[in-house]
């Protein structure tokens, strides 16, 4: 009786511990954020997301910044970056304290690894059951600790169909010379060397060195036929139809076709990336509360259907792809069919022997790019001098057999 009784208790204290665990984990409810919306009005956050991957207001839309500080009083102060690793040296070099980043899957594990985010009080972000199962515990944040979904999305081939003829669905078409200067590629070394790893067969998260010098080879190859590396001037350029053939993001692509029909898109067949990019709270943050009340605010059901008709991208937020007002929610190329789905990798974050040589060769790559028009710099600079010195010469012996004569 007595052994019977000390179970008992022990059952008694492990729920007690179980409904306390329970009860602090449980997100806030709607009188409680209007009650931390009063006590965090006044102050600031400081958000740090790539260009245009806002519902900002123009043609009609939502102006999602505009609308939370409405909501909250909180202020937002908003800048943006155009690559995973831009934003990454940003970070590092603690110049900035940021709130709120939106890093992709491969760079969030990295910087969980290097210590630079924070975890995610999930009391503060009710909407959070919005997000679908299939987006949560993936492997860049197992535990869903320290990211929430954001977007979600898949890299290919745009070409302008007036330009380019019935093209195979390959990686190819970005190394034909018959498009020269007129290919666009990714001005990162991640995506970058991607597009010559899947033509390629390599896994994109290879520690193989040789492998990488083999993807470099080819960019080095691809090097006389591209006319120039892009991140948001991709959209002027192919817009415009100043370039033929780019890689990039599917979503993008979506919304450069609204501005110019004549614009295709293809997954290529050897593979291509997926990726979720997700917003993070860095170690760095002053107002982490605000943080974690603007991340809910995000995934409401009316920002969230807001965000997703105005970037393109497939969102993670179920109460949007069930919503039938959402306009792409049928989209074949955000939402492929089984039966269409490309073959996909996620990048994963490199070792630091890896991640250094892949920035060496990125560099080397970008610096034989130019090598042309530096070196003509260089001769024309060289032979100026030596005009110069020719002249000043001549002038010179002049003077002194003029002054020899007198």
């Amino acid at each position: 009786m007595k052994k019977f009784a000390s179970l008992l208790l022990a059952l008694i204290v492990m729920l007690s511990f179980s409904v306390v665990a329970f009860a602090e984990t449980s997100p806030l409810t709607d009188e409680e954020l209007q009650a931390k919306y009063k006590e965090l009005a006044g102050t600031s956050i400081n958000v740090y997301n790539w260009g245009e991957y806002i519902s900002d207001g123009s043609e009609g839309a939502m102006n999602v910044n505009e609308e939370f500080e409405k909501l909250t009083g909180i202020k937002v102060n908003y800048t943006t970056y155009d690559t995973n690793e831009a934003m990454y040296t940003k970070l590092k070099s603690g110049g900035a304290a940021y709130d709120i980043v939106i890093p992709s899957d491969y760079m969030i594990q990295r910087l969980i690894n290097e210590g630079y985010l924070q975890k995610i009080n999930f009391e503060n972000i009710p909407n959070y059951k919005n997000i679908m199962d299939e987006y949560k515990d993936l492997y860049f944040d197992p535990q869903n600790e320290y990211s929430v979904p954001y977007n979600v999305g898949m890299v290919g081939v745009i070409y302008n169909k007036t330009m380019v003829k019935d093209p195979e669905k390959s990686w190819s078409l970005m190394w034909d010379k018959e498009y020269k200067g007129q290919i666009l590629q990714f001005n990162n070394p991640r995506d970058g060397f991607a597009t010559a790893m899947f033509m390629l067969g390599i896994d994109v998260n290879t520690q193989d060195e040789a492998e990488w010098q083999k993807a470099y080879r080819m960019l080095i190859e691809q090097k006389g036929v591209v006319q120039s590396y892009v991140s948001d001037e991709i959209f002027n350029k192919m817009e415009s139809g100043s370039a033929a053939i780019s890689s990039y993001y599917a979503g993008d692509y979506l919304l450069m076709k609204d501005n110019n029909p004549d614009l295709e898109f293809f997954y290529p067949e050897e593979g291509t990336n997926i990726f979720v990019d997700s917003i993070c709270i860095p170690k760095s943050s002053q107002n982490k509360e605000a943080a974690e009340l603007y991340i809910n605010f995000l995934l409401s059901e009316e920002v969230a259907l807001a965000n997703a008709e105005y970037l393109y991208y497939a969102t993670p937020n179920k109460t949007v792809i069930e919503n039938e007002d959402y306009s792409l929610r049928d989209n074949e190329i955000l939402y492929p069919q089984k039966e269409d789905m490309p073959k996909t990798q996620y990048y994963h974050n490199l070792d630091q022997e890896t991640l250094g040589l892949m920035t060496t060769l990125w560099s080397e790559l970008k610096i034989e790019g130019t090598s042309n028009t530096a070196v003509y710099i260089k001769l024309g600079t060289v032979a100026f001098i030596g005009l110069v010195a020719i002249i000043f010469n001549t002038v010179k012996k002049k003077k002194r057999e003029k002054l020899y004569d007198v």
